[in-house]
Order: structure tokens, then sequence, then C-alpha cells
């Protein structure tokens, strides 16, 4: 049953059936949108709008999962792209799957996507802090790498994992967003 479901997604993928919504990130004390995060949807054919937690972890280790987050931060720097033309300098975060973050070519699709919209200052990329602890010392590398190149990372859900204020200076992050449940 996965199989048909994944190739599914895959299909979705193809057919262009996934879109991004986007949530304002605002900042209080100034009373203004800053930025906004792409969240991903798939618009079915038959069951109408899907949220990612319906589709997105029956992929997460699936080679799909790694094609789904390329099509988001592509589109999503595209998007930016029209924003900033209209002249709106926002920032934009995108989640990533551990799958597609631990992948060699990541760094170079990355730099790829990014040569085509020159919007590398105002990228966040996201990353569960779940993930980020199953190679501690690797994402930490990644994220310094990033980092060195204008990109922004975010650690998602902290608290959802094995949370310690040890991870956060290894991890080295530039916005920590802390897990309603913590």
């Amino acid at each position: 049953a996965n199989l048909g479901l994944i190739r599914k997604i895959e299909q979705a993928l193809e057919r262009n059936e996934f879109a991004l919504h986007y949530q304002p990130k605002v900042d209080c004390r100034a009373g203004r949108v800053v930025g906004f995060e792409a969240l991903i949807r798939w618009n079915h054919p038959v069951l109408g709008m899907r949220m990612p937690g319906e589709f997105l972890p029956l992929i997460e280790q699936e080679d799909v999962i790694v094609h789904i987050g390329d099509w988001v931060i592509g589109e999503a720097l595209r998007q930016q792209a029209r924003l900033r033309a209209a002249g709106h300098d926002l920032t934009i975060s995108v989640n990533i799957a551990a799958r597609q973050l631990m992948r060699r070519q990541f760094a170079e699709r990355l730099e790829t996507l990014l040569e085509h919209e020159d919007c590398r200052d105002r990228l966040e990329i996201e990353i569960l802090e779940t993930a980020a602890l199953e190679d501690i010392g690797t994402v930490s590398s990644l994220i310094a790498s990033f980092q060195a190149r204008g990109i922004r990372f975010a650690l998602d859900d902290f608290g959802t994992g094995y949370s310690s204020l040890v991870h956060l200076k290894r991890l080295a992050a530039s916005v920590l967003k802390i897990d309603q449940t913590f």
C-alpha cells in the first residue's frame, strides 16, 4: 500500500499538484511582517487540499522527499524574488528533511538554485531538532558551511528530541524554534 502511495506522491510532483502556502513571521515589537515560512500543501485531484502531515511522514526515508524538498526551495526562492522585485525585502524559511540535508549533492543543488535567484541573505533553512541530532557532527559542519555562505539555519521543534543546551552550542543555528509542548 505504501509503495502505491509513494508513486502517487511522485506523480503529484510531476503533475504540479503541490503548492506553497505561507505563514507570516511577525516582529511583535515593531508590529510588522518580517518574513514567511513556506509550507507545502498537496492539492490532490480527488481528496482536495492535503496537509503535509498526511503525506510527508510516508516519504521521509524515500528519495522522493529530496525531490519535493528541491521543488519547495526552488519555488520559495522564485516567489521571494518576485516579492523582492515588487519592493518587499522579506526572509523566507523552508523546512528540509534530514535525508535531503545529508545528501552530498545538497550544497551543490542549493548553490545552483541560489545562483538563479539571488536571495541567499534572505533564505533560512529549517531542520528538525531530532534530525539534527542523528549526526550532530555532520549537521554542525553543514550549518557552519552554509552560514559562511550567508544562509541562516533554524533548529525547528526544539524540545521534542533529547534537548540539551550543549546541542545548541554545537549546532550554532541562527534561530531556535521551541516546540509548543516544551
